[in-house]
């Protein structure tokens, strides 16, 4: 049966992944992670694009886009591997 692909389960691989990148220009690298039952682990190599952003607080150099070179998504589950709907164009829209 096709894992989907929740909006907190994106939410939540966007924050590590970002947290991951820091403030660099490329990512190359997994990050793995339980979520909901699931052991999950993103593979990933990404061309980061930065936009100044400006907040009370002051400026900072946000994440504007990430340009996949090549990932791959797995869910893992007590029964094996579970075949996912994971679209990285959807893990984009919430950086």
């Amino acid at each position: 049966m096709l894992y989907s692909v929740s909006p907190d389960l994106y939410r939540e691989t966007a924050g590590r992944l970002a947290e991951a990148i820091g403030s660099e220009g490329y990512f190359s690298g997994s990050l793995s992670f339980p979520f909901d039952g699931l052991d999950c682990r993103l593979t990933a190599s990404v061309i980061v694009y930065r936009g100044r952003v400006s907040y009370p607080e002051g400026e900072t150099n946000a994440i504007r886009d990430l340009v996949p070179v090549w990932w791959e998504f797995h869910t893992v589950g007590g029964e094996g591997e579970r075949l996912n709907d994971f679209s990285f164009s959807e893990l984009r829209r919430w950086l």
